[in-house]
């Protein structure tokens, strides 16, 4: 009876070969479970990459849009408006240097747009009537007073950086009050191309018609302004990088506006964000000058 029972005992436990085939499955399905975790990790990385970028695009396309909606604008009638200068000239120089240029004002004579070289970043200088430069600072001004800003964008460090000036400092008329050493904000990270073309009509020529008839970088800008033409548009365009740390199969390229084809300088996410914004007080004044 004893020797029955330890057989069946005996019979209950498992074989080597049972074991094996155990583990074999183990394995094979605990692998096949990480590797649905490590894929869920990926495409939420890739989500969360891929929702920033987005994300930042639609912030700085709407921030810029709203800035430069006002290129060009002076009104000499606004009650607001700070008298302590000649309006009239001052009106006319705003209307005619919508977007400076380098020499254009006596202190920062460097200050003005420019065209990166061999596709590097361009810088986009505008200058408009508000109330505060696009830092939000007042540069000594009322609160409620108007003045002529002039703010400049520019990329450094992989940042996307505005600076504002006094035109009328800028110009030699008004002595520096609180500009804050002109500091620069970053008002968008991980910017690695910004490029800037300029839509020109010309209205004596085309009817009395402001569409753009062709964009030119910042370079040729100077030329077109001396012939007649009137800068009615502003295109930008910019490449973000997405947050996290996501590798593709390889680097991403873009078309710029007039420039040459920009690569990444890695494999993660990039994005490029394109703009047209139409200067509506140029286009009036371009029709009111032809």
């Amino acid at each position: 009876m004893n020797l029955k029972q330890n057989s069946q005992v005996k019979q209950r436990g498992f074989t080597l070969i049972e074991v094996m085939i155990s583990l074999t499955l183990g394995i094979v399905i605990s692998a096949a479970i990480i590797q649905v975790l490590v894929g869920n990790s990926m495409t939420d990385k890739l989500n969360r990459a891929i929702a920033s970028t987005q994300e930042s695009g639609r912030y700085i396309v709407s921030r810029m849009r709203n800035e430069l909606l006002m290129v060009g604008l002076y009104d000499s009638l606004n009650p607001n408006l700070s008298t302590i200068v000649d309006i009239a000239e001052e009106e006319s120089f705003v209307r005619n240097h919508p977007v400076p240029l380098a020499g254009d004002f006596i202190d920062r004579v460097e200050l003005g747009a420019e065209d990166g070289a061999d596709g590097s970043n361009d810088t986009l200088v505008v200058g408009l009537q508000g109330l505060r430069d696009c830092r939000g600072y007042k540069l000594g001004y009322a609160d409620d007073e108007e003045f002529y800003v002039v703010n400049e964008y520019f990329v450094s460090d992989n940042k996307l950086k505005c600076r504002g000036f006094d035109g009328r400092v800028l110009r030699g008329q008004r002595a520096a009050v609180g500009h804050n050493n002109h500091a620069a904000f970053t008002i968008l990270d991980d910017v690695y191309s910004f490029q800037v073309t300029y839509g020109l009509a010309d209205p004596t020529a085309n009817n009395n018609q402001t569409t753009p008839v062709r964009y030119v970088s910042a370079a040729n800008l100077d030329a077109a302004l001396s012939s007649g033409q009137h800068i009615v548009n502003i295109r930008l365009a910019m490449v973000i990088k997405g947050e996290g740390d996501i590798r593709l199969d390889k680097e991403a390229s873009f078309k710029l506006l007039d420039e040459d084809s920009y690569t990444a300088p890695d494999k993660g996410l990039y994005k490029a964000f394109e703009t047209t914004v139409t200067l509506r007080n140029m286009r009036n004044f371009a029709r009111s000058s032809s």
